[in-house]
């Protein structure tokens, strides 16, 4: 990422004067985190071929340099997510045109060389900018020289550049150089350290967590990834009919070594069936789980079906959500 926003924006980098001022950010997507949005990647603080978040944690890969917020899926971003002005200050650079397209590997290395696809650049003086990235083709609503307003729209979350999946790709700058909005000032490889930037009515929202749901849901068949990425299998409405009961889920940030379970349960409590997944080799920025039962003789009983899902960390549970669907006739 870092190079895509570099060569978009060249010399509109170059900083002001600097002076002994921070600069205090809103959250620069209209969104709820841990609701409607979720954060997949903080910047990179480890100079080396190895990555790690500022809490030591590897929610980044190597010479990232901002903060992506990701929406839970292509339904989510055709409704439009607003991408806002994180603070006062005026547009210095902005690029529109580029299609939202997700990157393949025959694509990468053409899309790379405009990175960060729609995008916009703002000045906040003192030494500070602002860049938002991967916005969607035809939703830049400003140009170059206009002065905003935090929290004023400047585009909406698309899939332009390179990326994978809808999300707002945020870089802080200072002084020309991209800073950590969560740590800033800390030393590289620190563990916690450093300042937030972001207002405090933001702290307890963007407080640090390392792996998530990003989606849930029940279906009445085999789910897969391109069903939940693009909103079909959470638009799906079992009935005690359907051939078959499926929980599933969606997680991002998990670990290697995490073990997972998803355990489907009947109107009494009873667990229907369970997926309980080896521990992971390694990393994994998503990972789909699911588990189910095919219809019993005569159909489903209404009634309350839930199911839960658990992460195991370190012989400690690190991620658990419960969800729920009444079935009817």
């Amino acid at each position: 990422m870092r190079l895509g926003l570099y060569s978009l924006f060249g010399l509109t980098l170059l900083a002001l004067p600097a002076f002994a001022q921070d600069i205090s950010l809103r959250l620069p997507v209209a969104c709820e985190i841990g609701r409607t949005c979720f954060i997949q990647n903080y910047l990179d603080r480890d100079p080396s071929p190895a990555v790690s978040d500022h809490q030591c944690g590897t929610l980044t890969y190597e010479d990232h340099d901002g903060t992506d917020i990701r929406i839970p899926n292509m339904l989510a971003q055709q409704a439009g997510v607003d991408v806002v002005a994180a603070a006062d200050g005026k547009v210095a650079s902005t690029r529109e045109g580029v299609p939202d397209t997700a990157v393949t590997e025959q694509t990468r290395e053409k899309i790379s060389q405009i990175g960060c696809g729609n995008a916009v650049v703002i000045d906040h003086g003192q030494g500070w900018r602002t860049a938002y990235c991967h916005m969607a083709k035809g939703s830049v609503a400003v140009r170059s020289g206009r002065e905003v307003k935090a929290g004023e729209k400047i585009g909406q979350i698309g899939l332009s550049g390179l990326t994978e999946y809808p999300h707002l790709h945020f870089t802080v700058i200072k002084d020309g150089k991209p800073v950590d909005p969560f740590a800033y000032g800390a030393p590289e490889k620190s563990c916690g350290g450093g300042k937030s930037l972001w207002e405090a009515s933001l702290q307890r929202a963007l407080a640090y967590q390392a792996g998530a749901v990003l989606n849930k849901g029940f279906a009445s068949g085999p789910v897969t990834m391109e069903a939940i990425e693009s909103g079909a299998a959470e638009r799906e409405t079992p009935t005690t009919k359907s051939p078959a009961l499926v929980a599933f889920v969606r997680a991002i940030g998990l670990k290697g070594g995490d073990v997972q379970t998803l355990t489907l349960f009947d109107p009494d409590g009873k667990p229907l069936a369970q997926n309980k997944a080896p521990p992971l080799d390694r990393a994994k920025a998503q990972w789909m789980a699911f588990s189910g039962v095919k219809q019993p003789e005569g159909g489903f009983r209404p009634g309350l079906y839930r199911a839960i899902y658990r992460v195991e960390r370190n012989g400690r549970p690190a991620i658990e959500q419960a969800f729920g669907i009444s079935l009817r006739p």
